[in-house]
């Protein structure tokens, strides 16, 4: 494994590749997404990048998250925190770069999602420090500024506009929510504002325009991969389905799931739907105990998959009968909420705590040191965005917003704690995904 301070220093460069050698996925895989459309021609340049947000807005001082997020400024100047000349020959100097780069950051700390925002709040906080700290941009420090969309639209939308308007921020991390995300994208992509989603996996994301971008892999590329992996290990032929109608996420992870259990031939013996705050699923979950399925997939956020767990395993359903779903499932907040209801819950990932990508595990001891509990995917992807976001400023040289698109449109094979990182043509995520399981509470990669 990578010393930290050798990590800090090559893995946002994405120049691992010679050092280290690609990671080794943890769980079988699927083929990596394929483009499905060109990238579109690049818009004139906008703006350059604007003065530093409001205090009010923006975040708090660096308290360093690590020892090499300690280093002060100075001493990210010198040649021990400089960009590791010795193991990244082919970097670009950074020396152009001065001042702070402001960069938006809408996360639903408040509201339905809370139990994903402040881990992507944390995750990008601390790539931040490590970045500042290691001298990757030069002279110049990327200076988030957070915003809560609360969970709905209606805060996502305020939020982008304050941060595009009143901070002339060139790019923007999130929001968490794809249901956000379609609402408050297209303002960026009117406005040619690179926007880097970490956790929209929903349909649509990225038809929005050529300013969106995400490093959150797709339910199409994580869902089948799950089925198909979980179908061969267990052995099921007949399920029951549940999703959230009224989200964006959960009926796209539905859509696909639909697809992908077609695709394998195996029956759906009933396929019911909840609401996005529903406490009650005991309607529902009778009724499947009824079918004696030989598992229940789920697509629906950790909340409302929490409760449909304990409720599940209160009504009778076995444990034999395992939990399948997505993304949404891959919060820490699931275990914590569903109890031992929660134990056997499989789930298709993005990123797995124990895998050795480079850095991961530095960052997983970073990440618990500084904030007291582990990292959960949400966190992860938020830190790899704020890296794949100074890669391409490093890269490009320059803060507006077109060269920092143009240069993450070329961002390809670089190593990042979710493994081997590339964009592709339409600006989708590109890496493995894996299977994993909930197991004495804690993720763990599945196995049958």
């Amino acid at each position: 494994m990578l010393k930290r301070r050798q990590f800090l220093r090559v893995a946002a460069l994405g120049l691992l590749a010679t050092a280290c050698g690609p990671s080794t996925p943890a769980a079988p895989t699927a083929a990596p997404a394929k483009p499905t459309e060109a990238a579109k021609p690049a818009a004139p340049a906008s703006p350059a990048a604007a003065p530093a947000a409001s205090p009010a807005t923006a975040a708090s001082p660096a308290a360093a998250a690590s020892p090499a997020a300690a280093a002060s400024p100075a001493a990210a100047a010198s040649p021990a925190a400089s960009p590791a000349a010795s193991t990244a020959p082919a970097a670009k100097p950074a020396a152009n770069l001065t001042g702070e780069i402001p960069i938006g950051a809408v996360w639903s700390l408040t509201g339905g999602a809370a139990v994903y925002g402040p881990q992507q709040k944390n995750g990008s906080e601390l790539a931040m420090n490590e970045i500042n700290a290691s001298g990757l941009l030069g002279a110049a420090k990327i200076k988030l500024i957070f915003e809560d969309d609360r969970s709905v639209k209606e805060g996502a939308i305020p939020a982008f506009e304050k941060l595009i308007n009143q901070d002339k921020v060139p790019a923007i991390l999130g929001p968490t929510l794809s249901s956000s995300a379609l609402a408050s994208d297209p303002i960026a992509q009117d406005k040619k504002v690179v926007v880097m989603a970490t956790s929209n996996t929903a349909n649509g994301i990225l038809e929005i325009g050529d300013y969106i971008f995400r490093d959150s892999l797709p339910e199409s590329v994580v869902v089948p991969n799950t089925v198909k992996v979980t179908s061969e290990a267990l052995k099921y032929k007949k399920v029951a389905v549940m999703y959230g109608e009224d989200d964006a996420f959960t009926k796209s992870g539905y859509d696909v799931f639909k697809q992908a259990l077609a695709d394998l031939k195996i029956e759906t013996a009933t396929t019911e739907t909840f609401k996005k705050g529903d406490t009650d699923f005991s309607a529902q979950l009778t009724k499947i105990k009824t079918l004696n399925p030989e598992a229940i997939v789920l697509s629906a956020l950790a909340e409302e998959a929490a409760g449909i767990m304990v409720q599940g395993r209160q009504l009778g359903i076995p444990a034999s009968v395992r939990f399948i779903g997505g993304n949404g499932l891959n919060s820490a907040q699931l275990a914590k909420l569903a109890g031992p209801a929660a134990e056997g819950a499989i789930s298709g990932a993005a990123w797995f705590i124990g895998a050795e990508t480079p850095g991961n595990q530095a960052f997983v001891k970073a990440y618990t040191d500084k904030y007291g509990s582990p990292p959960d995917q949400f966190a992860a992807q938020a830190y790899a965005g704020v890296y794949l976001l100074a890669s391409a400023i490093r890269d490009a040289g320059k803060t507006d917003s077109q060269s920092i698109r143009d240069a993450l449109a070329k961002l390809k094979d670089v190593d990042t704690i979710l493994g081997k990182f590339s964009v592709a043509a339409n600006r989708e995520a590109v890496h493995t995904p894996i299977v994993q399981e909930v197991k004495d509470g804690k993720f763990a990669v599945f196995k049958a």
